[in-house]
């Protein structure tokens, strides 16, 4: 079993969205660990903040089983093109499409891409996210409320109501939502409050599109070692990240792919409406 690190971490910062590059300790994301054994074979797949942190262990994980993958990223260039090749490393196509996802516009042009280079689209993974800590309620300004649906719900509503059309039976969406999502924290009240709405539109989804054969769940994380956590916590707070859970550390993002690549191989075709929650032993309500 690999043993990772447990806080106290050095304390650092990060202008967000920040880099997996410049942490301390580099995340792993299964670079070295994950094998893949064909479960997506053939398949394409689309993830959005596919540059570092959790998007980065399933773009390596979907590529090592078998699948095409087109990454969205905001502005992180060094990580992107590092992801992406380590995807055709894997022996697979990888376009990597940076913009802003709280662009409508942007949305509806990345999966005109995606479409446009591959033919279609069997995966989606609405991952990317924002978050910033607050105080008190006074502190969050509107365009900082804004901005945060903007990226992690608007985005997700946006992109796949333009995905959907190129999805055939047997396709898969799959969101990132948080324990958040059911045990917030009140730090977090904006990102919180996406998440709760990320799971719930995951849930009402999976039933609107059941007669289409397409897949709808959510994977809930608790703390997670990606670029967020630098640029938004305090140096203090991300010496300390995770400690408050059983396991005493946070999770390695390569500790999450493996929900995603479950949600996202055909043998899980009666698995849909579900959020599976990947905390470290909290659980959620």
């Amino acid at each position: 079993m690999e043993t990772y690190p447990k806080p106290p971490f050095p304390k650092q910062h990060q202008s967000l969205p920040g880099s997996f590059q410049d942490m301390d300790p580099v995340p792993d994301h299964g670079e070295s660990s994950w094998v893949g054994h064909g479960r997506l074979k053939g398949m394409v797949a689309l993830i959005t903040g596919g540059d570092s942190g959790i998007g980065r262990a399933v773009a390596i994980a979907y590529a090592r089983e078998g699948a095409d993958v087109a990454l969205s990223w905001l502005n992180e260039t060094k990580d992107a093109a590092d992801t992406a090749d380590l995807v055709r490393k894997a022996g697979r196509k990888c376009l990597s499409i940076g913009g802003d996802i709280s662009d409508p516009d942007h949305c509806r042009k990345l999966v005109e891409d995606v479409v446009s280079n591959f033919g279609r689209i069997d995966i989606l993974v609405n991952n990317a996210g924002h978050q910033k800590l607050f105080d008190r309620i006074e502190d969050i300004s509107d365009e900082e409320w804004r901005k945060t649906f903007a990226v992690n719900m608007d985005a997700v509503f946006y992109i796949t109501k333009a995905a959907v059309p190129h999805m055939a039976r047997g396709g898969s969406i799959i969101n990132t939502a948080s324990i958040n999502s059911d045990v917030p924290n009140p730090k977090l009240l904006a990102y919180a409050t996406t998440k709760g709405a990320i799971q719930n539109f995951t849930a009402g989804l999976a039933q609107l599109l059941a007669d289409s054969g397409i897949r709808v769940n959510a994977v809930a994380p608790g703390p997670v070692w990606t670029p967020l956590i630098p640029g938004s916590f305090s140096p203090d707070e991300v010496a300390e990240f995770g400690k408050n859970y059983p396991l005493k550390r946070p999770a390695q993002p390569v500790e999450l792919a493996s929900a995603y690549v479950m949600l996202a191989e055909p043998m899980s075709s009666y698995l849909t409406g579900a959020t599976i929650p990947v905390t470290g032993g909290k659980p959620m309500l």
